[in-house]
């Protein structure tokens, strides 16, 4: 059993950078690929990107390519999501999970909310 619990999030002004963390308590991290979401108001929810279990980040959206970054420390059981020229439309809760499988999303962080005014 994996447990993430988030932090990190808030309010930022358009262009500013957010250090959204995901952190596993229980077992370990390893070995497991850790996606990111996002849900905005009144959209359905969306995959951001992601990180493999050996290390390669993936990112899906292409709206977030060059400003987003994701990255992970096994060691300390976390993975990060360092958000930067933050946009409006960026305003979201944003998810962290965590699946034995890419696409397998089995355990879910708490959600953060991210909201950037213009």
């Amino acid at each position: 059993q994996v447990q993430l619990v988030q932090s990190g999030g808030g309010l930022v002004p358009a262009g500013g950078s957010l250090l959204l963390s995901c952190a596993a308590s229980g077992r370990t991290l390893s070995g497991y690929h850790v996606g990111w979401f996002r849900q905005a108001p009144g959209k359905e929810r969306e995959f951001v990107g992601g990180i493999t279990a050996t290390g390669s980040p993936l990112y899906h959206l292409d709206s977030v390519k060059g400003r987003f970054t994701i990255a992970r420390d096994n060691a300390k059981k976390m993975v990060y999501l360092q958000m930067n020229s933050l946009k409006p439309e960026d305003t979201a809760v944003y998810s962290c999970s965590a699946g034995p499988a890419w696409g397998l999303w089995d355990y879910w962080g708490q959600g953060s909310q991210v909201t950037v005014s213009s």
